[in-house]
């Protein structure tokens, strides 16, 4: 991964403001190509301190609409990067601060985009997290701290940085329901590799 200071900050309405324009802009272009377009991670929760940049993750019937969808992603600016080791989430990087490509050559704040396929275990964690935290602020405090905790101790190893958080987050998806399995192989997922 990049070697990038990590910073947490304090939340903002502006993340859902921008999530709203970004997935006004796929809704536009992708239409019936996709089933949901969900705003994730950390700043889809409000009052919950988070780095700075959005979570996305965009929602397709199976396997076999990605194709489709990978072509309009990358003419409005991204590269496909395959499902690095999350099966049934296909991860896209940008191209440049202007993607994605709205013609009126808009820079966009840091954001990750994922399409995932329905019911595949990487959606079930994102949105189980997200709406347990939006309706537990205890939680999404104790969270919060845990970040900026994580992001003081390890400021440029996002693989510690990850795992650090791991158990918090599936201690709530099993509160939630989630197949020991799927908890077992989000645990194995976000391991530091050394």
């Amino acid at each position: 991964m990049e070697n990038r200071t990590i910073i947490v900050v304090p939340y903002t309405t502006a993340w859902a403001e921008t999530f709203e324009r970004l997935a006004g802009i796929y809704r536009a272009q992708l239409g019936e190509l996709v089933t949901g377009i969900e705003h994730v991670g950390s700043t889809s929760v409000p009052g919950l301190a988070a780095k700075p940049i959005i979570d996305i993750d965009i929602i397709i019937q199976g396997p076999a609409g990605l194709p489709s969808v990978v072509a309009v992603l990358e003419r409005l600016g991204y590269t496909w990067r395959g499902d690095l080791g999350i099966p049934g989430r296909e991860a896209f990087g940008r191209n440049a601060d202007t993607s994605p490509l709205d013609g009126n050559g808009t820079s966009w704040p840091a954001h990750n985009l994922y399409v995932c396929v329905e019911g595949c275990t990487s959606l079930k964690n994102h949105l189980q997290l997200r709406n347990y935290l939006r309706q537990h602020p205890d939680a999404a405090r104790q969270y919060g701290t845990l970040k900026q905790e994580l992001a003081a101790k390890y400021p440029n190893d996002i693989d510690s940085y990850v795992e650090g958080k791991t158990a918090f987050i599936t201690a709530i998806l099993a509160h939630t329901g989630m197949e020991a399995d799927d908890l077992k192989n989000i645990t194995a997922q976000n391991k530091a590799t050394k």
